[in-house]
């Protein structure tokens, strides 16, 4: 099965024919024939989505949404909203509810079936992102931050002609909390790049541009490009044009609407997908961060010891021109930590971090390792210029006393390092290199540390 479905309805032949049409589509389906039977099998079985009747006794299908809405329990779960009432009014109310969705009777079963189809792809794709970003620490604090930083929303406008995207805008300006614009085609295809501030939240898309079917391309594009891959789109159709509607949500439309609309219910639904938007950008957040810190020595920001191995056996694989390895010790730190606590020793290693990182171009590896121990890569390094390379980090440290404010006088830091070459066309392996480079460490604190030492050992 690909989806569990609850279908809500008083009359039980709906609920049959329901059933039959979307058990045909390989889902499983529940049936409630109450809202309050509704409610009790959204919180106890948290069906994937569900179909709601609007005309029921007891509790109208209107105030089902807005309790399932308002309940953290249910809140995104999809709700498409299934009613004989055909008048305008009606579908306001169903979407100012929170309904995903309005579906008149007789319900187009290809245009149902796509919009199923679309918002369980949409609920997949937060429950995803949720998982991962619930997992990483601190993701309250990230979503709190996120949200502080945000913008108005960015609505761009991509209509068949110029006359149709200034009645659209016009419509539009004074129903929609945020920025709205009119973009040409190529503007939207080659306008942005990845990461970019100014692309859109949410574009607004006419089936039909100068050519039929080209805004069907177009989403088709934006969909696959990194740049715009994650704004919401909402297609506008012509009146009727069910079975292109189909289309446009199976090729990744977020909401479709029929030409002519109305621009309240165009605003709505725009505020809807807005509101979406910002809540996915806040979850893919929080999944970047808990990357970023499993790969991240909270300490002092530099790569921890598994990025920084796996680091260097990249650099090793595509670096032809020879690898310097350098593994750095600080001199009888265990006598700061002693000596003055634990949190000098931290400020310590911190204050050698940023000062080595200084020294490192943006092709360099550097990522502590250990408690005080540090690994540096330098591509393209023969023996001489590591040599060189690795007195210019140790005397970063030895030159200038590390002053730590107050009544601590500065503290004179040191550093022993070793030093491994891999010589081009070489076989030998990143553990190999890192256990010669190891070798030539204690070699250097042997010789009374403050010292920078090459290993002799010809790798085999």
């Amino acid at each position: 099965m690909t989806g569990r479905i609850l279908v809500v309805d008083d009359v039980a032949t709906n609920r049959i024919v329901m059933k039959v049409k979307l058990a045909a589509a390989c889902y499983a389906v529940e049936q409630a024939d109450c809202g309050h039977a509704a409610l009790a099998a959204a919180r106890s079985n948290a069906p994937d989505l569900i179909l709601l009747d609007v005309v029921m006794p007891e509790m109208s299908g209107l105030e089902v949404c807005r309790r399932l809405k308002a309940d953290p329990e249910t809140a995104d779960i999809p709700v498409i909203l299934i009613t004989a009432l055909a008048d305008h009014a009606s579908k306001m109310a169903g979407l100012e509810a929170g309904a995903d969705d309005f579906l008149t009777k007789p319900v187009d079963e290809v245009t149902l079936l796509a919009r199923v189809r679309s918002l369980l792809r949409a609920r997949d794709t937060a429950r995803e992102l949720r998982q991962r970003g619930e997992t990483a620490p601190g993701f309250a604090e990230a979503a709190a931050g996120f949200a502080a930083r945000e913008r108005p929303g960015r609505i761009a406008l991509i209509a068949s002609g110029p006359k149709g995207a200034v009645l659209w805008k016009t419509a539009l300006d004074d129903r929609v909390a945020g920025e709205v614009s009119i973009l040409p085609r190529d503007a939207a295809l080659g306008g942005f790049a990845v990461e970019d501030p100014e692309v859109p939240d949410v574009f607004v898309i006419a089936a039909d541009l100068s050519h039929r079917n080209e805004g069907l391309r177009l989403l088709s594009d934006l969909r696959s490009r990194p740049a715009t891959r994650h704004a919401a789109t909402v297609m506008i159709l012509p009146d009727g044009d069910a079975e292109r509607a189909a289309i446009a949500l199976d090729l990744g439309a977020h909401d479709i609407l029929y030409d002519p609309f109305d621009a309240a219910e165009l605003a709505i639904r725009i505020r809807a997908q807005l509101g979406r938007k910002r809540q996915a950008d806040r979850l893919r957040a929080s999944v970047r961060l808990e990357l970023e810190m499993a790969v991240t020595d909270s300490l002092t920001g530099l790569h921890n010891r598994r990025k920084g191995l796996f680091e260097l056996e990249r650099m090793l694989a595509r670096n032809s021109d020879g690898l310097a390895v350098m593994l750095l010790d600080i001199d009888h730190f265990k006598q700061v930590n002693d000596s003055l606590g634990h949190a000098t020793g931290d400020r310590v290693l911190h204050m050698v971090a940023r000062r080595l990182r200084g020294k490192l171009d943006d092709d360099a590896l550097l990522a502590r390792i250990g408690g005080e121990e540090f690994l540096v890569a330098l591509p393209g390094c023969n023996q001489a210029t590591a040599l060189a390379r690795a007195e210019e980090l140790r005397q970063a440290i030895a030159m200038q006393p590390f002053g730590l404010g107050g009544a601590t006088k500065p503290l004179d830091i040191t550093l022993s390092v070793g030093i491994a070459l891999s010589q081009p066309g070489s076989a030998e392996t990143a553990q190999s290199l890192l256990d010669r480079a190891d070798a030539a460490l204690y070699g250097a604190k042997a010789l009374g540390r403050d010292q920078v030492t090459l290993s002799t050992v010809s790798a085999t």
